[in-house]
């Protein structure tokens, strides 16, 4: 996508950013009320690479980022219209999921996913839906779902998990797409009968990527065995797109309590795996770019928050009091333009922040087209209701810089 559809883009953002004015001005006046709440520590997430493959398997109840997803109800993953972006039609890459349990019996085990199309093109488009007043069908690239189960399940003993490779999860899941692993691979390839896909798109990428080779070599091998491949090996069997998946990570918990608030500048960062001299510039661009005060106050008590630790990818607010801490005073949401339950009708509460860090681990290119945000927000059922629905949809709220000055 070239520079001036995105400044197209962009001013239109901005004019539909500016007709709700007036909810913005609401939305300020609580948090003002609220300032000192805004403080109380959380939970922090940060990114490590797994010290075992097999801890981020779905048995073991992972935090993750990229790779694919560790479906808790792992045979009614969502399908149909769900799994794509509503923008360009595309399957939805895997961002990260939370294991996050309530009290409640009927969410004893509850996991909260977040996925995203990695077009910036389609999340710009997918910013006019967000700042519409809760359409009957919102067209969006950004999509949530949370699963929970109670302790007696069908998949997973009542116990808690050894954590060893030997522990092994109670039955096999759906079958899933040959090439993403991430998706239910409901088309059969017509030739081979063996290879499965999520979609047209995912058939005509792995055709291109090698299965036009190997096609004729499967049908042959299944001819002689006489035995379809099973849906278990096929769990496994994503290697050819896993180029194209963001890396995997384990997500490690920390409080922020913990983190000294009188830290020296010259420590804050003496252990970071980002750059000082990258962070600076990035940062210097950002606060340049800002056109009014409120952007400037906003950035400085974001950034001032985010130096205490700064490869944080996540912070989780759920049972506090605390509030996301917003880059930007512009592109904030209203009271107004958060939903309520699509499934109890009751309220929806702040669950997690995603922080555009995150981005800098995906070895995502800094480029004027790149995937960028400046915030992700993820808003869930206050009630975490026990709806029919296996994969029950949530809502995510993303605050993005102006294309020029994205992290």
């Amino acid at each position: 996508m070239d520079t001036d559809a995105i400044g197209d883009l962009v001013d239109k953002l901005k004019a539909m950013q500016n007709d709700n004015v007036e909810d913005q001005d609401e939305y300020d006046d609580v948090d003002d009320d609220d300032e000192e709440e805004e403080h109380e520590p959380i939970t922090l997430g940060f990114v490590d690479k797994p010290k075992n493959k097999w801890s981020l398997q779905r048995q073991y109840f992972p935090s993750k980022a990229g790779g694919v997803p560790a479906w808790l109800d792992p045979l009614n993953i969502p399908s149909g219209g769900s799994f794509v972006c509503d923008i360009c039609g595309e399957p939805l890459q895997f961002l990260l999921q939370v294991y996050a349990p309530t009290e409640q019996e009927t969410a004893f085990h509850r996991m909260l996913y977040v996925f995203m199309c990695p077009s910036m093109k389609c999340l710009l488009r997918d910013q006019h839906e967000q700042w519409k007043h809760h359409p009957e069908k919102p067209s969006r690239s950004v999509k949530v779902f949370r699963c929970q189960l109670q302790r007696v399940n069908p998949f997973y003993s009542q116990e808690c998990p050894q954590y060893n490779e030997s522990h092994k999860p109670a039955g096999c899941g759906a079958v899933l797409c040959d090439w993403c692993g991430t998706w239910k691979g409901d088309k059969l390839c017509s030739s081979c009968r063996q290879t499965r896909y999520c979609s047209e798109k995912h058939q005509v990428m792995s055709w291109r990527a090698g299965h036009k080779i190997a096609c004729p070599q499967i049908q042959i091998s299944s001819s002689v065995s006489g035995s379809n491949k099973s849906g278990a090996n096929l769990l496994e069997s994503h290697k050819g797109g896993s180029k194209n998946l963001w890396p995997e990570f384990e997500i490690t918990i920390e409080d922020e309590s913990e983190y000294n608030r009188d830290m020296s500048e010259e420590n804050k960062l003496s252990n970071s795996l980002i750059s000082r001299n990258r962070t600076d510039d990035t940062m210097n661009s950002i606060f340049d770019s800002f056109q009014g005060d409120a952007d400037k106050k906003s950035w400085a008590s974001f950034q001032e928050c985010i130096d205490k630790a700064p490869e944080q990818v996540l912070r989780y607010y759920r049972n506090t009091n605390a509030k996301p801490i917003w880059p930007l005073s512009s592109g904030r949401p209203s009271n107004a333009d958060i939903p309520r339950c699509s499934y109890c009708s009751g309220p929806m509460c702040c669950e997690f922040q995603i922080l555009p860090q995150l981005l800098y681990y995906f070895g995502v290119d800094n480029e004027v087209d790149s995937l960028d945000w400046a915030s992700i927000v993820v808003y869930a059922c206050e009630a975490s209701c026990n709806a029919s629905l296996p994969y029950k949809h949530e809502f995510a709220w993303v605050q993005i810089h102006s294309p020029s000055t994205g992290l």
